[in-house]
């Protein structure tokens, strides 16, 4: 029987192939869709791990995160400085790191932090070490920089109109290890460097307060600048020659800096503790709570004041998920009316060819061949040609959905993980009883055909 079915196949080998491709990609258009939803659920929740609670300024919780864990750019508002220095002091608190935005190395976005953060969320260093002075950096395994190399910082990406800061340089002192996380993309300097790099960190010098990038109300209204827009062009990396090209120049902005505030000196050493006062404005911390009670508490208290908002990365990222699901279920519907059309056509397409072979069917039966075995030759032979097209359909959505979060990796910095669950096996047990029937129908056919109808026509 076997061999009657391949060489049947064979004869029709052209009509097998199409029946096959068909079966493949509608196959592979859901198994995409099932695979690529769950890739970016456990890619992002992985990428979010090492962030227990993110505190920042009154705003879109969701945007936070996606600029703090995702370091994706945004204009976000900046929170009062003393917020850093409540919250290295609060006993509920293992540590806080300070992150700040708004410059780009080659495309890769320069962090400023404290060595705290790369001590407490990375696993070490590939090479080199940790910055130790004002003008040192670290940068993350998927940097395409080398250790010793100088970096020329920009404020904003240059192909966006950003201006690279004059005078301005870090030296590469160490790689840290690979840590699956967007953070692999990123360039990591003292924060006080940041600060000082745009004018910033005066307020310990000449007493002003200046919680929004280091120039207060009053300063703004003297000088006829905006205080919001020049925070979040400072926070989320936008042009600040844009922003502030109608009334300074590059020259006269430096200037302004380096009386205002302490100039940017690269063999500085690093100083990470401050006092109430001292700290500018900041778009967000990273906060690690000894405890989960404690985590609730800071939550709590630090949305209560209204100055702050305190998040969890993971209740956001679930909301985020929900929305993803609504998605998928679209998408789902979509690939499953496109199996169902395709197997509606399959089938059509497989009654007409039993219809042709009439002739066929009865000569077996004339020479002696059971009525159980016509329907087990054509049973098979649909049997196998589904059999393939769902195999191969598997295989085609698996590379798909490799080839999809490989250039999601490399564009956004993190890993998608891409692996069958064992849920799957319901959906590919439905499938292969789904066409174990719809080859029974043409096989029923066949079994029904009179032999010497057939041989008469």
């Amino acid at each position: 029987m076997i061999h009657f079915v391949l060489a049947d196949l064979k004869r029709f080998r052209l009509g097998s192939a199409v029946i096959v491709l068909l079966i493949a990609l509608a196959v592979a258009l859901g198994t995409t869709v099932t695979l690529q939803e769950r890739a970016l659920r456990l890619g992002s929740a992985r990428a979010s791990e090492k962030f227990d609670l993110i505190v920042g300024a009154p705003g879109s919780a969701t945007q936070l995160v996606l600029s703090s864990v995702f370091l994706q750019p945004a204009a976000l508002p900046l929170m009062p400085g003393d917020t850093l220095v409540a919250l290295t002091e609060d006993p509920r608190v293992a540590w806080a790191a300070p992150i700040g935005f708004g410059d780009f190395v080659a495309g890769f976005p320069v962090i400023g932090t404290t060595t705290t953060l790369i001590e407490m969320t990375t696993t070490g260093f590939a090479e080199g070490r940790a910055f130790a002075a004002e003008g040192e950096a670290v940068i993350g395994s998927a940097v395409d920089l080398a250790l010793g190399d100088t970096l020329v910082p920009t404020h904003g990406k240059q192909a966006e109109g950003g201006h690279a800061h004059a005078g301005i340089a870090y030296r590469v002192t160490g790689r840290l290890d690979p840590t699956g996380t967007p953070w692999d993309r990123a360039v990591l300097v003292p924060i006080q460097a940041v600060w000082h790099v745009h004018g910033l960190g005066h307020e310990a010098h000449d007493g002003h307060d200046h919680e929004a990038e280091g120039h207060d109300e009053e300063a703004h209204d003297a000088d006829g600048h905006d205080e919001e827009d020049h925070a979040h062009a400072h926070a989320a990396g936008e042009d600040h020659a844009e922003n502030h090209g109608d009334d300074h120049g590059d020259a006269d902005h430096d200037d302004h800096d380096s009386h205002d505030a302490p100039a940017f000196d690269p063999d500085a050493p690093l100083d990470e503790t401050w006092a109430a006062g001292e700290a500018p404005g900041l778009p967000a911390i990273l906060v690690k709570p000894r405890s989960i009670a404690d985590a609730y508490r800071l939550r709590q208290d630090y949305r209560a004041t209204g100055d702050t908002l305190a998040v969890f990365p993971a209740e956001v990222l679930t909301g985020l998920y929900a929305m993803l699901g609504d998605a998928k279920r679209v998408l789902v519907a979509v690939a499953v009316g496109a199996q169902t059309l395709v197997a509606a056509a399959l089938l059509l397409v497989t009654v007409i060819q039993v219809g042709q072979r009439r002739r066929q069917i009865g000569a077996l039966r004339a020479f002696g061949a059971p009525r159980g075995a016509v329907f087990g030759i054509v049973w098979l032979e649909l049997a196998l040609l589904f059999g393939t097209g769902i195999l191969l359909g598997l295989g085609l959505g698996f590379a798909a959905t490799e080839g999809l979060s490989r250039a999601f990796a490399a564009e956004r910095g993190f890993p998608l993980p891409v692996a069958f669950a064992p849920g799957d096996l319901l959906g590919f047990g439905l499938l292969v009883l789904g066409a174990a029937g719809l080859s029974a129908v043409p096989a029923w056919l066949a079994y029904r055909q009179p032999p010497a109808a057939a041989l008469r026509d």
